[in-house]
Parts: C-alpha cells; structure tokens; sequence
C-alpha cells in the first residue's frame, strides 16, 4: 500500500486531496510541509501532497523555497474545490456562534461570512485541529471551519455550509517525491518549474527570460525570493508551459543559464486539466 504524507490532521482539506489523488493509500498526517517532504526523502512514504495556492487567498506556502533542501521532485498537480463548513458542537445555533477557528487561509476564504455573521476569527495551525479543538473545549459559542470529512470524523454538526467567498474556490497542490526520472514528452502540454537566481548586473532578469518570450514559450508564474539575507539579487521561481526536451525550451534555456548564477530544476510534470478551465 502507498503511503502519503500531508501537512494537517486527518480531515484537512490536504488529506481530501491525497484522497483524490491516491484512493484506498495509507495517509499520514504531519505537524508542518517539512515534516511531509522529510518522510519521502527519507524513503518513509511515496508522495506528499503540499498545497501552494489559492485562487481566492493567493500563496499557501514556500514550497519552492524547500523543495531545493529536500531533493524531491514535482511529479504532478492537483486542483481541489474547496467547500467551507462553519462546524460546531451538535445541539449549537448560528446566532450563538462568537468565534470561528481555522488556518489562516481558510479564515481569509470565509471573511465575507464572518463579518456579516459578526464572529471573530481565530487562528490556528490546520483547518481539522480546529476542530479537534472545538470537540475538547465543548463550548457551542465556538465553531471551526473545516471540511464536510473533518465534520464526520470528528462528529461536529454543520450550522453553514459552503461558506467561502468565492464559489469556484480552488486549491493547487504538488505532488512530491523522490523519483527524478523526467516524463517523456509525449505531445501532451507538461509544466516545467524551477528557481534560478540571477547575476548582480543590470536588466539580468529581463535578460534571463528574454529567450522564452523569443521562442514563444508561456510563463505561467514567476515569483521572487531575498535568499541569504542579501538583498542585492533574489531567487525567482518559475513555471513553464513547455518540456525541456522541446526544441524552444532549448533555446530558451541557453539564454536563462547565461545571465544566472545557478538554476534547480523542482520537476517536470503532466498541466492538469483543470488549470484551463
């Protein structure tokens, strides 16, 4: 059986992902993305499932910045709906509800309801700790905000369902793991993501990326990260709508790996689907 770590407690959305992506796998809950990716470098599970980004909240974690650490590879991308719950002890009533507990990510995803329900938002490490949370206090002026799972694994009533701001609320992950053998480029479109720090000279970056706009190539994210304390040049992450094996990918490398002081490639995986709907 394959083992799967995620960040959280069993019923965060995290483990709804893993269970999308490996049905019937062992999950294994882990305190931090760390700890997660440290059990697959090690050789204690297969994959870990890491959440990066929300279409609603934005950046979920630096995952880029730890994969370099790790030595894992990105071998594939998951997208999730996300469905908010507002949970609380059976027998509790929305109009008695003071606070609300979740990730941070979680809350920002739901501050339209909070604020017009006029519950304060509490944070806290994952979206089902929350609830293991409620279930211990057993106070009905609490409530979580977690998934319909966490609802019945930690058996919470749900007072409001679906409770995000946005409808088309949506979560990417990265699948982790210790296999570094590239996909073949078989036609279809693949995602190609590295970080690169660039040369301390004027227009480096510009420079660096000159070549996939050249050939065509689509950059589907760049972002940028101070490393070392130095806040002369940065690290940027990058994805890439190309395999590296493509003839423009080529071409467009040569002109990357001139103007930069190092380049790690994260991985080369299949796009989803669902990022072009």
């Amino acid at each position: 059986m394959q083992k799967i770590t995620f960040q959280g407690a069993l019923g965060a959305y995290s483990h709804i992902a893993c269970t999308e992506l490996f049905p019937g796998a062992d999950y294994i809950p882990c305190d931090t993305f760390e700890q997660a990716m440290e059990l697959v470098s090690n050789g204690e599970a297969d994959f870990a499932v890491i959440p990066v980004e929300n279409s609603n909240a934005g950046r979920v974690s630096d995952v880029h910045f730890l994969l370099p650490k790790t030595g894992l590879t990105i071998v594939g991308e998951h997208f999730l709906r996300v469905e908010h719950q507002l949970l609380a002890l059976p027998g509790a009533k929305l109009e008695d509800i003071e606070a609300a507990a979740s990730h941070p990510q979680a809350l920002a995803q739901c501050s339209e309801f909070l604020k017009q329900h006029s519950i304060k938002a509490l944070s806290r490490i994952d979206t089902a700790k929350s609830c293991e949370r409620i279930v211990e206090m057993q106070d009905k002026t609490r409530a979580a905000i977690a998934s319909k799972l966490a609802a019945n694994i930690y058996g919470l009533q749900i007072l409001a369902p679906n409770i995000e701001n946005e409808k088309n609320n949506t979560t990417r992950f990265l699948v982790m793991s210790k296999n570094k053998s590239m996909p073949k480029d078989d036609g279809s479109k693949f995602i190609t993501s590295l970080v690169f720090h660039v040369k301390n000279i004027p227009a480096a970056l510009y420079k660096a990326l000159g070549g996939f706009a050249t050939t065509g190539v689509n950059l589907t994210k760049i972002e940028s990260y101070v490393i070392g304390g130095n806040f002369v040049s940065a690290q940027f992450y990058i994805e890439i709508e190309a395999h590296p094996e493509s003839r423009e990918f080529k071409l467009a490398f040569e002109e990357l790996k001139f103007y930069s002081e190092s380049i790690h490639f994260l991985g080369t995986y299949k796009a989803n689907p669902r990022r072009y709907l």
